[in-house]
C-alpha cells in the first residue's frame, strides 16, 4: 500500500503500578529449555563470534531462496503466519459472497490478483486514461490541481502529505508534510558516486526507460522522459534531508498558517490543493523538511511542463507496475528486487495476492487471525512479562549513578503511564465504505489508497484516538510510538522464536523479553527521550543530565561507525543510534527483570547452558539469519536498525552480564575493554 504512514501515534493512559510481581513466572513442569541445539554452530567460538555459535546452525538449515534477499527468523515467522492468513483468504475467496460483505471484499481483491490471463489480457490498458489524463494538462495550474487525486491514489510525486498528532500538543491531529518524490527512496543513490551507487543509478535510468517503452512510448520520448525524470529527481535528493537530519523531530517540525505556507511556497495553491482532501478550512500544519518543500515550488515553477508531465507519468506507471501485466511486473522486479536487493526471482503469486489482501484489508483479516490462531493465555503470559519488563526499567532507572533525581522522577512518570498493547485492537476498523469492485486489480488498488487517505484525513478536527493500532495483529513485528508513549506487540510475533508458551523463563526473556525492553527503551532513546508522558515534544531533562546522555550515547554510535559491514563500507552509528540504545537497553532491562525472577524462581542448568546462557542464546536467534551481499549495501543505506549480526555482535561487547555468563576474557576478539563501552539505561 502506498498511503504513507507516520512513525508516531498517541494515547498515553496510566498503567500497572512498578510492584514487582512474580505471578506466572515460576518453572512450570514440563517446560522445555526452549534452546534448540541444532540452531547453534559449536564448532565456533561463542567470545569470538557468539552470533556464528548461536545461529550457525540456523544459518546452515536455512539457505536463501531466490525470492529473498534476507531470510531471518522474523521472514521465517512470516512465512508460517502467510500460509495461515492463506488459508483463512482461499477458503473465502473459493466461495459466493453477498455484494458490499467483508467477504466479498477479500474474494474479488484476491482472485483478481490471482487471474493471470486477466492481469495480462489488459496489459496496461488500467492506467492508459490516467496517462491521458497527465498528458492533457496544459500548465502547471492544470498540474497542481491533479497532484491530489494522486496522491489519494497512491501516487506520490514531489511530496507526501499526512495526519499524525502534533508532536507539540499529542491529543490534537496535525497535517503534515514529508519530503518524497524520487524512485529510488533514498537520497544517497542520486549524490554519491562510488561504483555500486552509480551502477544502480544507471540501471534505474534504463529501467525508467524500458518501462515508458512498455507502456506504449517510442524510444525517442522515453529516452527524453528519463532525462526529465532524473533531473527532477535529482533536484528533490539535493534538498532532501539526510537519514541523520531526518531523526531529529524538532528539526523536522515546523508548525506554519496555510497563508504562510502560500507566501514559503507560492507556485502551489495551498486552500484548493488541501480543499481536495476535504480540508477547505485547514488553519496550520507543519512542513517537515522546509527547504525541500520550498524546492519543490521551485521545480514547479522553472521545470518545463512537459518534464513535470513526464515526471507524474513516471510516478503513476512505477507504482502501478506491480499489479499490471506480468511482463511489467517483471521488469519492475527485474530492479528493485534483483538490482537494489539481490533477489533471484519473484515470489509466487499467492504470496503477493495475500499480502494485498492483507495490506488492504488488514484489521478484517487480523479478526479472523487472533480467532482462529492467537490463544488467551498466549496475551496472559505477555501482558505479566511487560508488567515486569516495567519494574525492572523503573529500578534500572532508579539505580543510574549518572542521572539527577528530578530527571529520574520524570523518567519514573513516563515508564508508569506506558500504554500498552498486546495481541489485537479492542475495536476493529470498519471497511464498509471501501468499495472493491470486479473491474481490474489497479483500479481495487487506487480505491484502497484512496480509502486509507480518506480514513486519514477525516481525523483533523476529531480527538485524538489513542486506541488506534499503526500494525494488524498479524504483523511480525513490534514497535513504541513517542506520541502516545505506547508499546505494542501485535499477535502475530507472540510465537516461537520470539514467545514460547511451552518453554521457560530464561529463553522468553531472552527473546520476546528483549523485545519488549527494546520497544520501551525507545521511550528513552535519542528522539524517544524528547517526548515527554503525554507524547508532547518537551525538554523534560536537566541541561546537565541531557548532556551526560548525549555522551553516552556518542559511545555507542562511534562504535557501530566502525564496524565494517562490507569491504570499505562502515555502519552508520548516527543513523542506527535509537535501534542500537534500544537493543542495548532491551538486554540489560530484560536480563534484569529475570534476575528478578529467579530470586524466588530459580531455574537449573539445562541441555548444558545455564539460566544466563540461555538468556543470550535466545536473544541471537531472533537475529538469526542470511543476507545478500547487495542487500547489506541497501540497508547500510535505508534501515535505521543494524544488520541482525551487529544486533548480536555489536551489542553484547557492551553487556557485563553476557562477559560473566561466557567467562569472555581480555584475549577473546569480541571483548571490549570496560572504558570503551556503552552504559545507558
Amino acid at each position: 500500500m502506498s498511503i504513507i504512514k507516520s512513525a508516531s501515534v498517541i494515547g498515553s493512559v496510566i498503567i500497572a503500578s512498578l510492584l514487582m510481581t512474580t505471578a506466572c513466572n515460576s518453572q512450570k513442569a514440563g517446560q522445555s529449555a526452549g534452546i534448540k541445539p541444532e540452531n547453534l554452530d559449536t564448532t565456533a567460538v561463542p567470545q569470538n563470534d557468539f552470533y556464528q555459535f548461536a545461529t550457525g546452525g540456523w544459518q546452515k538449515a536455512n539457505p536463501l531462496t531466490g525470492e529473498y534477499s534476507r531470510y531471518g527468523s522474523f521472514d521465517k515467522l512470516a512465512e508460517n503466519n502467510r500460509e495461515q492468513l492463506k488459508g483463512l483468504i482461499e477458503e473465502i475467496a473459493s466461495k459466493p459472497a453477498k455484494k458490499g460483505t467483508v467477504e466479498q471484499k477479500i474474494a474479488d481483491l484476491f482472485n483478481l490478483a490471482m487471474d493471470s490471463t486477466k492481469l495480462n489480457k489488459d496489459g496496461y490498458e488500467p492506467i492508459k486514461a490516467d496517462l491521458a489524463k497527465i498528458s492533457a494538462l496544459k500548465d502547471t495550474k492544470e498540474l497542481i490541481a491533479l497532484l491530489p487525486e494522486l496522491m489519494q491514489n497512491g501516487v506520490t510525486p514531489y511530496f507526501h502529505v499526512f495526519v499524525d498528532a502534533d508532536p507539540m500538543n499529542s491529543n490534537q491531529y496535525l497535517v503534515q508534510t514529508y519530503q518524497g518524490g524520487i524512485g529510488l527512496g533514498e537520497r544517497d543513490y542520486y549524490l554519491e558516486n562510488d561504483a555500486n551507487t552509480k551502477n544502480i543509478r544507471d540501471k534505474y535510468a534504463a529501467y525508467i526507460v524500458g518501462m515508458f517503452e512498455k507502456e506504449g512510448f517510442t524510444k525517442t520520448d522515453a529516452e527524453k522522459n528519463r532525462d526529465a525524470v532524473m533531473r527532477i529527481e535529482t533536484r528533490l535528493a539535493k534538498s532532501a534531508y539526510d537519514n541523520v537530519k531526518l531523526r531529529d523531530p524538532r528539526a523536522n517540525y515546523n508548525k506554519m498558517t496555510v497563508t504562510d505556507l502560500q507566501k514559503m511556497v507560492p507556485q502551489i495553491d495551498w486552500n484548493t490543493f488541501f480543499a481536495k482532501f476535504n480540508l477547505k478550512a485547514l488553519k496550520d500544519l507543519s512542513v517537515s523538511q522546509k527547504e525541500n518543500l520550498v524546492e519543490v515550488g521551485n521545480i514547479i515553477a522553472s521545470e518545463p511542463i512537459e518534464a513535470q508531465k513526464a515526471y507524474l507519468q513516471w510516478k503513476l506507471i512505477d507504482a502501478s507496475a506491480a499489479y499490471l501485466s506480468d511482463d511489467i511486473n517483471q521488469m519492475n522486479f527485474d530492479f528493485y528486487g534483483k538490482v537494489l536487493s539481490g533477489k533471484k526471482q519473484q515470489q509466487p503469486r499467492w504470496k503477493r495476492a495475500v499480502s494485498t489482501v492483507d495490506g488492504s484489508l488488514s484489521e478484517a483479516v487480523g479478526q479472523m487471525y487472533v480467532k482462529k490462531y492467537f490463544p488467551a493465555k498466549s496475551k496472559e503470559r505477555m501482558v505479566q512479562l511487560v508488567k515486569n519488563l516495567q519494574t525492572a526499567l523503573g529500578e534500572r532507572i532508579q539505580g543510574l549513578e549518572w542521572m539527577g533525581d528530578s530527571t529520574k522522577a520524570k523518567a519514573q512518570e513516563k515508564l508508569k503511564t506506558f500504554h500498552i498493547k498486546v495481541g489485537y485492537p479492542d475495536k476493529w476498523r470498519d471497511y464498509t465504505s471501501l468499495d472493491i469492485q470486479k473491474d481490474n486489480y489497479w483500479a481495487n488498488i487506487k480505491r484502497a489508497n484512496k480509502f486509507e487517505s480518506d480514513y486519514m484525513f477525516a481525523k483533523i478536527g476529531k480527538p485524538v484516538d489513542k486506541d488506534e493500532w499503526l500494525m494488524s495483529p498479524q504483523t511480525v513485528n513490534a514497535y513504541y510510538n513517542p506520541s502516545t508513549n505506547e508499546i505494542c506487540f501485535p499477535a502475530g510475533i507472540l510465537q516461537y522464536p520470539f514467545f514460547d508458551m511451552q518453554a521457560d523463563d530464561a529463553f522468553n526473556y531472552g527473546a520476546i523479553g528483549v523485545v519488549i525492553g527494546h520497544e520501551m527503551t525507545h521511550g528513552f532513546d535519542d528522539q524517544g527521550r524528547q517526548f515527554d508522558k503525554d507524547g508532547n515534544l518537551k525538554d523534560w531533562w536537566t541541561r546537565e543530565d541531557g548532556e551526560k546522555f548525549n555522551a553516552r550515547a556518542k559511545v555507542l554510535s562511534d562504535y557501530f561507525d566502525n564496524i565494517e559491514v562490507a569491504p570499505n563500507v562502515k555502519a552508520n552509528g548516527k543513523f542506527t543510534l535509537g535501534e542500537n540504545i534500544a537493543d542495548h537497553g532491551g538486554l540489560q532491562v530484560s536480563y534484569h527483570a529475570l534476575q528478578n525472577v529467579l530470586k524466588t524462581s530459580p531455574l537449573a542448568t539445562r541441555d548444558g547452558f545455564t539460566p544466563e546462557q540461555r538468556f543470550f542464546l535466545a536473544y541471537a536467534n531472533v537475529w538469526a539469519g542470511n543476507i545478500r551481499p547487495e542487500e547489506i549495501l541497501k540497508r547500510t543505506k535505508s534501515d535505521p536498525h543494524s544488520l541482525g549480526k551487529w544486533r548480536v555482535n555489536g551489542a553484547l561487547p557492551h553487556i557485563q552480564a553476557w562477559y560473566d555468563a561466557f567467562k569472555v576474557k581480555q584475549t577473546n576478539k569480541m571483548y571490549l575493554a570496560p572504558e570503551l563501552r556503552a552504559s545507558i539505561w
